[in-house]
């Protein structure tokens, strides 16, 4: 008797802390990660001090949580491309360890709580530009345009850029032209940071049958347009400095972090390979973290000189 309850207490014992695993990376921490990490800096930027406490950490709290429910949403509707692309074919859905109906029920109580606490513990326009930034990514984006159009990226990358707004909007309760601007710059740095992974994950892609750009229209036209964005985003990156939100430290990060992106650009455009592709994609992450960390340094230091 006891040799069979045994090895039943062992199993459930360890089938609670993996069933967790499963749930916790439906909601794609890294990517999450970003995305606080961008509203966060929103948040710092809305004001000259830091800003309330209490307020950050419900307003980070709340946004973390609906974009891990946009995550976990995501899973569901690209459970069957997931499953056909070794980039992604680890997932719960995709291997089945988790059933739609749990991750839905996953995906909505996390929206619910998210949305709770924006309403009533930040403000209700921060909840209702998180909510839309929800139905943008998990329904306009995947279920729309990601299967329709190899401009997804472009037009998906809106509500992508928005958590620099949503933090803004947490500590002012408005919209102000400098968080429009930090949305600008993501919305810009989305297509070369994607299409710069869509270049070496190309046989990925071409097996998921996703219309992304390198499979309608071709490596080299795409490593074009990577080229093109990195110099638009150029000068989008400039419009902090321009519009005298912010002064010299930003610009000169700026102004580094551009030319070495323009520079991955330019190689991939003209002597393109999977490992620079691959470098470019990495580089593009550390170039957003570290032009918002210096969009920040400038905002603190500047008034000290």
């Amino acid at each position: 008797m006891t040799d069979t309850v045994a090895p039943a207490a062992a199993v459930s014992a360890t089938s609670l802390p993996s069933r967790v695993r499963q749930f916790y990376a439906l909601t794609k921490p890294r990517v999450v990660q970003l995305i606080v990490f961008c509203a966060v800096i929103g948040m710092l930027m809305a004001t000259p001090g830091l800003p309330d406490l209490r307020l950050a950490l419900a307003a980070t709290a709340g946004i973390w949580l609906v974009a891990a429910a946009a995550a976990a949403f995501n899973c569901v509707v690209e459970q069957r491309v997931d499953a056909r692309m070794a980039r992604t074919a680890w997932r719960p859905t995709a291997r089945g360890q988790l059933t739609n109906a749990q991750t839905l029920s996953f995906s909505a109580v996390l929206c619910a709580a998210g949305s709770a606490l924006l309403y009533f513990a930040v403000n209700p326009l921060t909840m209702w530009l998180t909510f839309a930034t929800f139905v943008g990514y998990a329904v306009v984006y995947t279920v729309v345009l990601k299967p329709m159009t190899p401009q997804n990226i472009v037009i998906g990358g809106a509500s992508g850029a928005m958590p620099p707004v949503l933090g803004w909007a947490a500590i002012r309760g408005d919209v102000g032209h400098e968080a429009l601007i930090m949305c600008l710059i993501i919305f810009l740095w989305t297509p070369p940071h994607f299409w710069a992974l869509a270049l070496y994950r190309a046989e990925d892609y071409r097996k998921s049958g996703l219309p992304m750009l390198p499979i309608t229209h071709g490596a080299e036209f795409t490593r074009l347009h990577v080229f093109l964005y990195t110099l638009v985003l150029f000068a989008g990156a400039l419009l902090p400095f321009v519009s005298g939100m912010s002064g010299v430290i930003y610009l000169v990060a700026a102004l580094l972090l551009n030319a070495v992106f323009v520079g991955y650009g330019w190689q991939l455009w003209r002597n393109y390979s999977d490992p620079l592709a691959r470098k470019t994609f990495r580089f593009s992450i550390l170039y957003l973290s570290l032009l918002f960390a210096a969009l920040l340094a400038d905002h603190y230091v500047r008034p000290l000189l």
